[in-house]
């Protein structure tokens, strides 16, 4: 692991107010290494480079900081995990938090089961599966204190995801990658049959770099009625 530089990713952490230990250090680091290595066989990411990688996936899902207290979350559901991101890297960054990785590609499934083995991590597991259907009453429904998602979708699809999952009084945080507001006033009636509502926004930069990113906060204020979400497909095709 001497061969990589560490300096920026480290410095990176310290302004997000992320202590790492050379064991957490070390556990991303074989995490890059595993990614490159399996995106030779399958589509994880488009984004190789080490230092991108570092910056726009481990720090970008690490900046989950800025929006809420991570600590005081006991449980986190990612849904649309992809390569694990944000849900892995705050797992490693946060070895305390029980995390669910859900993902619908099995192949990506088995990417993730891979690194949690090499990694050694506990309190972690794999769900391969749609969103519509683990959040049906009875499985995965009003589970989790906290809620992420970085897929790519728009904020009403991916409440109906996400929402469900979260216990009344939890939150769900979508990350954006470009100024989303639009979003917001396009979700309001979503957000009210889903039970939840806006609590915040936080817009900024990553660090030492010119990365804009938007943290969209919502709290569950109601439980989700038994009807939502609606079955497989129906979210994205016609968004509430």
């Amino acid at each position: 692991m001497d061969r990589y530089d560490t300096d920026i990713f480290r410095k990176d952490l310290e302004e997000l107010g992320i202590p790492l230990s050379e064991r957490q250090l070390e556990q991303f680091l074989r995490y890059y290494e595993m990614l490159v290595e399996w995106n030779g066989r399958m589509n994880l990411t488009a984004i190789t480079a080490y230092r991108d990688v570092l910056k726009k996936h481990f720090v970008d899902s690490l900046s989950l900081v800025k929006a809420c207290d991570v600590n005081g979350a006991e449980n986190l559901m990612d849904v649309g995990t992809g390569a694990g991101f944000p849900g892995l890297a705050l797992k490693i960054a946060f070895p305390g938090l029980s995390v669910t990785l859900l993902d619908s590609l099995n192949k990506r499934i088995q990417f993730l089961e891979a690194v949690i083995e090499e990694l050694g991590l506990e309190g972690v597991r794999t769900i391969h599966g749609r969103a519509e259907d683990s959040a049906k009453p009875g499985r995965l429904r009003e589970c989790f204190d906290l809620c992420v998602s970085r897929a790519v979708a728009n904020l009403s699809t991916l409440s109906e995801y996400c929402i469900p999952f979260v216990k009344k009084g939890g939150l769900f945080i979508a990350y954006k990658s470009e100024n989303a507001l639009p979003e917001i006033q396009g979700a309001k009636a979503a957000l009210v049959a889903l039970g939840g509502r806006v609590e915040d926004r936080v817009e900024f930069t990553l660090p030492h770099s010119d990365i804009y990113r938007s943290l969209f906060v919502i709290r569950k204020v109601e439980r989700t009625p038994a009807r939502y979400p609606r079955k497989a497909g129906l979210p994205s095709r016609e968004p509430l």
